[in-house]
């Protein structure tokens, strides 16, 4: 890197930081039937790269200190796990891309951690070595990750500074980036070299909806950790959950300590791993919880409107294939809901070939559709299609990123066309494409608070929704993102591990491993 041409000998410049910017995020099931290929992924590149994140504008106190260079950054919203060509390709344009960018002070490396690929286990950790072979072994590489990512050991190894969401609905997303980047410059300019990580996993693995920081015992351990970070000598604190719906030994919950002083981080990494062992059995769902037809049931008996029911076990955004047409069976099985007395919108369910036929067929067209199993056919009953009879109601072109919706995430690129045929009370919405369903503008002409019930393909609410509820339900639905951990089969997971290992479990070692500076 040129040294810049100082003004004169009393204001010396300093040489602005050359630090790229770019990853690979998915979370990924492999226990859905889905495969995740190159289109599903939304791959951005030089300006648009940047544009992702606030802090790399010129005028922000970052862009003044650092030349941004974007690599290329692949996102997609959650599903089943990567086909290994698709893989390989990102894989391979974004390692040539940092060796062609010449030497890098850093690297901002923007991951998800819960990411699988065909034939391959711990593929962050085969991506990391990638990156790290690519940008040699001077480079600083500081990964910003979600909190329901793995940790291994391999994987941590070959990054100076990791740190994840610390909220969870994640709220914080951005924020988590930005820490990330704001730790890297504030190293490199420190000049004090590369830190300490002590790094220990913890022998527990839970979904999200049983670790969602609105309650106990989350809230309490993810607050304890910037305190831990406000500790002098101590550079970051972060604390995974992991991914329940992969089947690795590298699936479990983990912490990292980044510290200049060794023996404090080993200290604070194993003071949180304790207690995260300590309170494994205290988590409990996000919300109240039941079969399907219970919450069906439960719901149209409540004077609460609108009254939301989350189809857990189908939730595209933690990697459920999201063409289940059970629970629209369900809803049409009610009596006050089949003759209209009830009104429910349920959102979601991807199906082409019946977005399709609703486009051929015109609104106000009655229709007959055999609804649902595309992806999951022959996983069992609960994937069999659903004949619906009903009428057209609204159909809809590829829409857009509504105001405020999260910058370069494509769960909000909206999913194609849809389109919503209405039966008795029930309106189901169907697409083109796999689509969560989040915020209001994801409803599209259709309002969701014109219903008394509104079934979502999610796990626990995000905001919007959330505040939209007037109350509402964890369905524990059937599908790729069962909650149901024990029932779904994992067989390659380190055991004993909690829950699937209980009476009888001894203590495990939590002896936090020191990975010293990266060489």
């Amino acid at each position: 890197m040129p040294a810049p041409t100082a003004p004169g000998p009393r204001s010396p410049v300093r040489p602005r930081l050359r630090i790229g910017i770019g990853g690979m995020a998915i979370e990924s099931s492999q226990f859905c039937p889905h495969r995740s290929t190159y289109e599903d992924f939304r791959v951005t590149r030089g300006q648009a790269l940047l544009d992702r994140y606030a802090w790399t504008r010129p005028d922000e106190e970052l862009g003044e200190l650092v030349e941004w260079v974007p690599l290329v950054h692949a996102v997609a919203v959650p599903g089943g796990p990567v086909e290994r060509a698709t893989y390989d390709r990102i894989k391979g344009e974004l390692t040539d891309r940092i060796r062609e960018s010449g030497p890098l002070d850093g690297l901002v490396y923007d991951i998800h951690g819960a990411m699988s690929v065909v034939g391959m286990t711990d593929a962050e950790a085969d991506l990391t070595e990638a990156v790290r072979a690519a940008a040699g072994p001077d480079t600083l590489i500081s990964a910003a990750m979600d909190l329901h990512g793995n940790v291994s050991r391999r994987f941590a190894e070959r990054l100076d500074l990791l740190t994840a969401h610390r909220l969870a609905p994640h709220e914080d997303a951005w924020e988590t980036r930005e820490r990330a980047a704001r730790k890297l410059v504030e190293r490199l300019l420190s000049g004090k070299g590369r830190p300490h990580r002590a790094w220990v996993q913890i022998p527990v693995l839970l979904p999200g909806e049983k670790t969602s920081t609105r309650l106990d015992p989350a809230k309490s351990l993810y607050g304890r950790l910037s305190s831990v970070e406000a500790l002098d000598g101590v550079v970051d604190a972060a604390l995974w959950v992991g991914y329940a719906w992969a089947d690795e030994e590298r699936c479990r919950a983990a912490v990292v300590v980044t510290a200049d002083d060794p023996e404090l981080a080993l200290d604070q990494a194993g003071l949180l791993a304790r207690q995260y062992w300590t309170v494994r059995r205290d988590f409990r769902f996000v919300g109240p919880t039941g079969g399907v037809d219970e919450c069906i049931a439960r719901a149209a008996a409540s004077p609460a409107r609108p009254f939301l029911i989350s189809d857990s076990g189908d939730n595209p955004t933690a990697g459920g294939a999201g063409d289940l047409a059970y629970v629209l069976g369900r809803l049409l099985a009610h009596e006050d809901l089949a003759s209209g007395r009830i009104t429910a919108l349920h959102p979601g369910i991807t199906d082409p070939e019946a977005v399709a036929a609703c486009f051929a067929a015109g609104v106000g067209a009655e229709v007959t559709l055999r609804v649902g199993g595309r992806i999951s056919a022959g996983t069992g009953p609960h994937a069999e299609p659903y004949e619906l009879t009903g009428t057209v109601t609204v159909l809809e072109g590829p829409s857009s990123p509504g105001p405020g919706t999260p910058r370069g995430n494509p769960a909000y690129d909206g999913g194609g066309r849809s389109a919503a045929v209405t039966r008795g009370g029930v309106t189901a919405v169907l697409t083109e494409r796999r689509k969560p369903f989040h915020t209001r503008a994801d409803f599209g002409a259709l309002n969701p608070l014109d219903h008394d019930l509104v079934v979502v393909k999610i796990g626990y609410l995000e905001p919007e929704l959330y505040a939209m509820a007037a109350d509402w339900l964890l369905a524990l639905t059937p599908g790729g993102v069962d909650q149901d951990l024990l029932r779904l089969g994992h067989h390659k997971v380190r055991r004993p591990l909690y829950p699937f290992d209980d009476e009888g479990f001894e203590d495990p070692d939590l002896t936090p491993v020191l990975l010293g500076p990266t060489a």
